[in-house]
């Protein structure tokens, strides 16, 4: 447990710039919502793998209540583990997330009804997922995936993937291997743009084809007219 939050505790200052100004290390310990959200997870785990009824649910109710961050003593959380900012990040029970994986504020990796045994997403290793993003149910998200803030995902990912939209549509795929996690979460393609400028684009050879086909409807007319004559 202690090497695993050694870990979270580094991830912190890997990925978010503020974390190295001086005196960083006593300001993360004291003021960051998302390592006192996980530090709190990893004693609740531990209670709950030892089938301690009760206190690990109670623990991490207070954990929410001061760090606006709910996470099931239930869910499975690899080393590496950063939540930025953290406000409204919610983790059902059945959740899996891998190694060196980053969600930022108002994530929620959730079930999708009332289905019993596991119903909440499992996430590869050096995923980032956006603010307000969405996973939903019972799927598997590759490693290496980018899920753009606000976008919904119900659907399993394949690695290396871009993912953005509601609902969630893949974007963009890498063939290689992403050696270091990618924050530049804001810089994705968005599906609705690219959506309407296909629209435009299917509109405009409508019309091209209609003005195609009034054309040698005219000749077609002329022509008659021409034979009549």
């Amino acid at each position: 447990m202690f090497v695993s939050l050694y870990k979270d505790y580094k991830a912190i200052f890997e990925r978010d710039p503020a974390a190295r100004s001086f005196g960083g290390a006593l300001e993360v310990l004291l003021t960051y919502p998302g390592f006192h959200a996980i530090i709190s997870h990893r004693f609740c785990h531990f209670l709950y793998k030892l089938h301690i009824p009760f206190f690990p649910r109670l623990f991490s109710q207070i954990t929410k209540f001061f760090t606006g961050i709910e996470i099931h003593p239930g869910a499975t959380i690899g080393t590496g583990f950063f939540i930025d900012h953290g406000m409204g990040v919610v983790i059902g029970e059945t959740t899996e997330i891998g190694e060196n994986v980053t969600l930022y504020q108002g994530v929620t990796l959730g079930g999708t009804g009332k289905e019993k045994g596991k119903r909440h997403p499992t996430l590869g290793n050096n995923v980032v997922v956006g603010a307000g993003a969405k996973i939903l149910g019972n799927i598997i998200i590759g490693n290496n995936v980018k899920v753009g803030a606000g976008s919904v995902v119900v659907d399993p990912i394949p690695d290396n993937c871009t993912v953005v939209g509601v609902p969630g549509e893949i974007v963009r795929v890498h063939g290689k291997k992403i050696d270091e996690v990618n924050l530049d979460h804001g810089d994705l393609p968005h599906p609705v743009q690219e959506h309407m400028n296909k629209l435009k684009q299917e509109i405009e050879e409508l019309n091209k084809y209609i003005r195609d086909f009034k054309q040698e409807c005219e000749m077609y007319r002329h022509k008659m007219k021409k034979d009549m004559e």
